[in-house]
């Protein structure tokens, strides 16, 4: 894969890789993991089943097309109930966009080098078959709430490929795609009171792209020190989807203990 570009063809992709094609002229782009015979586990937002039949909404808000009776694959379009994990097929999960695979274990050079965000990481991936099993068992059992910023489709994909979660869960996710976004503006900002030092427009703008790959890099899930491994099946109890069976024993221990008191 290129430095300015990571598309593969279809036959190039294997089963766990991390995939992804962009939307509306490339102003953002859409991620899965490709899980073999032509299939994708992707998330997005949850919608309502009753209405807009095969129609989701994909990751930063725009709707693509999962369709109820796809040509190819009947199962096209599956979901759990209040879910926003999707299994589609490769052709619906592109619509019509081409294919980009995203990289792992990327040299700091080369991330940095990288023009746009949500393309790579530095971080390493796990085997195929661990990833498979992490989207499949999340597709079975949720990701919890869509959120643009701290847990979208391409947070989804990374988890699914490396395990990593980040402990500060007010801040900002794995996403590399939402980090370019909040390090646009965060880049001009601080490079703001080093303008009167620079000598004309090329200066301002060197200092402003320094900092804006200097803010991408520090929030990159391989570089990062508050990101924690975690099972794929302990992750509602580390999102806080449900509380630690540990702490329900104590509960119901307290409850029972109460009871009994009162019953003194």
């Amino acid at each position: 894969m290129g430095l300015l570009s990571n598309k593969v063809e279809k036959t190039e992709i294997k089963a766990g890789d991390h995939i992804y094609t962009w939307r509306v002229i490339y102003t953002y782009s859409h991620h899965g993991i490709y899980v073999g015979g032509s299939k994708v586990v992707h998330f997005t937002r949850e919608t309502d089943r009753s209405s807009s039949a095969g129609t989701s909404i994909n990751s930063f808000g725009s709707s693509s097309k999962l369709q109820s009776i796809c040509p190819t694959f009947p199962d096209c379009g599956f979901r759990q109930e209040n879910s926003g994990v999707v299994l589609s097929c490769l052709d619906c999960f592109l619509g019509n966009g081409s294919l980009y695979c995203f990289e792992y274990g990327v040299t700091p050079s080369a991330f940095v080098a990288k023009v746009r965000g949500g393309t790579c990481t530095t971080a390493i991936s796990d085997p195929p078959d661990i990833v498979i099993h992490r989207a499949m068992y999340l597709l079975q059992n949720g990701f919890g709430n869509y959120d643009v910023f701290r847990n979208n489709c391409e947070d989804f994909a990374m988890y699914c490929k490396t395990g990593l979660l980040i402990l500060d869960k007010t801040g900002v996710g794995r996403s590399g795609q939402a980090s370019s976004i909040i390090g646009a503006p965060l880049a001009a900002l601080l490079s703001s009171p080093l303008k009167m030092l620079m000598a004309g427009p090329v200066g301002v703008a060197t200092v402003t792209a320094g900092m804006y790959c200097v803010s991408r890099y520090a929030t990159d899930i391989g570089v990062r020190t508050d990101v924690i491994k975690v099972a794929v099946e302990d992750m509602a109890v580390n999102l806080g989807w449900v509380s630690h069976p540990q702490e329900d024993k104590a509960e119901e221990s307290n409850s029972n203990g109460k009871q009994a008191s009162s019953l003194i």
